[in-house]
């Protein structure tokens, strides 16, 4: 029998050679001179290329992103995109020019607008709308990358890098491209002879360049206490009663936003007066919270481990290295991939919110004209089916006496029933699902289904999810706190005492909380300044947030 002609196994190798061949006109080693940054990203990438750009929640890639929109569309076009997040114009200015045509990625809150507009057009292609955690195992199976763009503090001579708090999901992204013969290309603020540590080796990296200036970063978790509601803290006062006590929540994630920096900053205060310090909320995954500070300063929190960092906490983390996870240097190791995965699997609770919510309790920030993703949202808000590990928190969600009934993972939407602009929050149908068709999705994007729903919190109480027994039940649950929404109206208030007596659902008054007692000088800092003054001067809030 005749031998088959040998085959090549080398080929995403042998063509990653002849790119970095065809560098050698540009830099001799690992370092692109700031200057030719375009010239270089028009070397190593192809057209039609999968490029995986490191742009999430907080850290961009910006100097990256910014020379990737001025290529020229005659040498870059048709590159599918791979964007956690889709947060400056230059990541759709791209496809504007024609550099790109397909997109997938899992947030996209600051561009919605746009992103909504630029589909309905068909300026792009969408491949999917992902979480997170998603997305990065995308990135190892089906999405895997040919070239990663992904920024760092500072690379040596070497190529390694040291990414300080700022981690984030720089090492997922690398390892995707790095290890199946795809080009790494980092952005860095700075090159130096020695590093505080090594985070990423350079072994993984192709090429560095000095962006010429430091890399865009927000304080995206960052919220001023001034801003709190009496009705915020109601909602917190109910959540802190009503759920963390009566379950016994240890470890948790919040999400971002004013609710839930009223429940961290009535910890010390109201918390404390209902005796709970060392019973609840001890074990965390969340961002350095600036709302945090008097709650681990009073004794309350044993760990936090984070997604990313948070501008102005840098000196706080380090000064209290007992509470976060730090390198030797004293900074903070932060990790997107592995914080997502905590706080999917290894939390007891996840608090979040949402732009419109429905009968069943499935919700959505996908609106009319408005395309924000998801994030990780949807990681940490449902109930993982891997879990085996129990805990107080989650057995007590099990309403079954079969012998092979498990516990749930607590999600807690806590929503106002009206957002700004008078829009009701609970809606019989989601924009979603006309969404769908619009976008050309398989699947309407639903951010968390609302049979993991466990409790919903709003200004009129807590609908108790996981106890009811049928979806008329739950309906009539999520009606009873819904408000004078169009799905509150319906209502039938007879009901309501019902519902109260079987305990599907909680009112303030049934919690012992009175409505006259949710004012802001329940806070534990009620402002900045505050906050600075509880870190013992640690924390040094970014400008905008100083107003003293």
């Amino acid at each position: 029998m005749q031998a088959a002609k040998q085959r090549s196994w080398n080929t995403r190798l042998e063509a990653k050679q002849k790119r970095l061949e065809r560098m050698k006109g540009i830099t001799s080693n690992r370092i692109i001179p700031t200057s030719q940054i375009v010239e270089a990203l028009e070397t190593l990438i192809m057209p039609g290329d999968r490029v995986v750009l490191e742009g999430n929640n907080q850290k961009h890639a910006s100097f990256l992103s910014a020379a990737l929109a001025q290529a020229d569309p005659k040498k870059l076009f048709d590159l599918h995109m791979i964007m956690s997040s889709i947060s400056r114009p230059e990541h759709l200015d791209i496809f504007e020019c024609g550099i790109a045509s397909k997109v997938d990625f899992s947030y996209a809150g600051p561009q919605s607008l746009r992103m909504a507009q630029m589909l309905e057009d068909g300026k792009l292609t969408m491949g999917e709308i992902h979480t997170y955690v998603e997305l990065y195992g995308r990135l190892f199976i089906d999405l895997i990358p040919s070239v990663a763009l992904v920024a760092a503090d500072k690379a040596d001579s070497e190529g390694n890098l040291y990414t300080g708090p700022n981690t984030e999901e720089t090492p997922t992204l690398v390892e995707a491209a790095g290890f199946s013969s795809g080009i790494v290309i980092a952005q860095v603020n700075e090159l130096a002879d020695e590093l505080p540590r090594v985070d990423i080796p350079g072994s993984w990296i192709d090429f560095v360049v000095v962006a010429d200036k430091p890399y865009q970063l927000e304080p995206l978790f960052t919220r001023d206490p001034r801003h709190i509601t009496d009705i915020q803290i109601l909602q917190a006062m109910m959540v802190i009663r009503g759920i963390y006590e009566k379950h016994g929540v240890k470890s948790l994630n919040h999400g971002i936003g004013y609710n839930t920096a009223a429940i961290e900053l009535l910890l010390p205060t109201y918390g404390e007066s209902l005796g709970l310090k060392g019973k609840i909320c001890r074990h965390w995954a969340l961002n350095p919270h600036p709302t945090l500070i008097p709650a681990i300063e009073s004794g309350w929190v044993e760990s936090v481990h984070c997604f990313g960092g948070e501008v102005g906490m840098e000196k706080y983390v380090a000064a209290r290295r007992d509470v976060f996870f730090t390198g030797h240097d004293g900074s903070l190791r932060s990790n997107r991939t592995l914080c997502q995965l905590a706080g999917q699997y290894a939390v007891d609770l996840f608090v979040g919110s949402s732009l419109q919510i429905d009968e069943a309790g499935n919700s959505s920030t996908v609106t009319r004209g408005r395309l924000a993703g998801f994030g990780g949202a949807p990681n940490m808000g449902h109930d993982p089916g891997g879990r085996r590990h129990s805990s107080q928190a989650w057995l007590d969600m099990m309403t079954d006496t079969d012998p092979l009934a498990r516990g749930r993972k607590l999600v807690v939407q806590v929503v106002e029933t009206f957002q700004n602009g008078n829009k009701p929050v609970f809606v019989e149908s989601l924009d979603a699902v006309g969404a769908k068709a619009d976008i050309g999705l398989e699947t309407a994007p639903v951010m968390i289904y609302g049979h993991d729903v466990t409790h919903i919190v709003t200004e009129e109480g807590i609908a108790y999810l996981y106890k009811t027994d049928s979806m008329e039940e739950r309906r009539q649950a999520i009606a009873a706190i819904a408000g004078v929404t169009p799905l509150g109206l319906k209502h039938d208030v007879k009901a309501t005492e019902k519902l109260r007596r079987e305990g599907l659902i909680a009112l303030p008054e049934d919690l012992g909380i009175r409505r006259t007692d949710a004012k802001r000088s329940l806070l534990a800092a009620k402002n900045v300044e505050e906050l600075v003054e509880w870190s013992e001067g640690l924390y040094e809030p970014p400008a905008k947030f100083r107003s003293w």
